[in-house]
């Protein structure tokens, strides 16, 4: 056993107060869904440990406003089930409700699910793998190694481990963003602002400061949340990480011609990746299979493939047209 600090938190300004006081290293604990998995590891040797399960104001969750404003520490689990958000942004319910097992879902929050650190099984797999991540400077296993799950897009010479997550890739599609609190300021972060590519320094992976705090997430209403879907393709059905995924929505005519076009790729890059060039080849097109092929061939068109992961270029071309599809019917209802 390692030692460490552990305070419980009763509001936003106790935890930031004993964020700022913990020391470098100090960690946050919400659902612990990750955190306690890295510290068995001893990747994590945190000094303390704040605990803001306990704080009512970031399970919030609001979509009375022009705005879905989603507390930090909502549970994945309530806020996939929300019915508003089904209804309106199924891409977001989706992407939650796809990302983990149900135990895990009802402990995760959606905060913690943002910044959950971008991994690879080298990265977990001890010191005999050199890890840029674990230790900077190390070297990284995966590139000369088994890169099957690796990243297609954002990689660099010190990096190409993968972003995990689902939510995020979703909530980029439609222009969400984070309110942050830190000791000396409030901010707020554009989602596309927020995750980080490794370039050289892969340990660095988000742009929040290390005594800064998210509070809360606040997605824009539009109707292009009704035609949504987040598609995601993987070796098992329940609880793995994403070959590639899509999270797209749109907004169809009459005619059956696109006028908002919204795609994000997940489980394909070193941070969540929306393709702007693919979302544009559909706006004021009619939405055929072959218009969305194409959508998916210009959004693949810079991947670079490793020695294992090829395969995926194709299947996540087929997996942006079969998401646009499903988004079609959705938002022609």
């Amino acid at each position: 056993m390692r030692p460490f600090a552990y305070t419980a938190a009763r509001s936003v300004g106790q935890a930031v107060e004993a964020l700022a006081d913990g020391g470098p290293g100090t960690k946050l604990l919400a659902g612990g869904t990750t955190l306690y998995d890295l510290m068995k590891l001893r990747i994590e040797n945190p000094p303390a440990v704040i605990d803001i399960s306990r704080i009512a104001e970031l399970t919030r969750i609001d979509t009375s406003g022009p705005e879905l404003v989603i507390g930090a520490g909502a549970r994945m689990s309530d806020v996939a089930e929300h019915p508003v958000v089904r209804r309106d942004y199924a891409a977001l319910s989706e992407s939650l409700w796809r990302a983990a097992s149900q135990q895990l879902r009802n402990m995760a929050t959606v905060g913690g699910n943002l910044l959950q650190r971008t991994r690879c099984s080298y990265f977990r797999g001890g010191s005999a793998f050199p890890c840029n991540k674990r230790e900077p400077g190390s070297g990284c296993s995966a590139i000369d190694g088994i890169d099957r799950h690796h990243a297609l897009f954002g990689g660099s010479e010190s990096c190409i481990a993968t972003y995990p997550g689902d939510w995020a890739v979703a909530l980029l599609a439609f222009d969400a963003k984070v309110d942050v609190v830190g000791p000396n300021a409030r901010r707020t972060i554009a989602l596309a602002d927020l995750h980080l590519e490794p370039g050289s320094t892969p340990q660095r992976e988000h742009t929040l400061a290390a005594d800064e705090l998210i509070v809360r997430i606040r997605v824009p209403k539009t109707a292009a949340g009704r035609g949504s879907t987040y598609l995601k393709i993987r070796d098992r059905e329940s609880y793995a990480f994403a070959l590639t995924s899509a999270a797209v929505g749109l907004t169809v005519d009459r005619r059956g011609v696109v006028g908002q076009s919204r795609i994000a790729l997940g489980g394909v890059a070193t941070r969540p990746w929306r393709v702007p060039a693919a979302e544009q080849t559909l706006i004021g097109e009619r939405l055929t299979e072959a218009a969305a092929r194409r959508a998916g061939e210009v959004a693949f068109a810079g991947a670079k493939a490793g020695h294992h992961n090829a395969f995926r270029i194709e299947l996540g071309i087929r997996t942006v047209t079969e998401a646009l599809m499903i988004a079609r019917t959705r938002a022609t209802r």
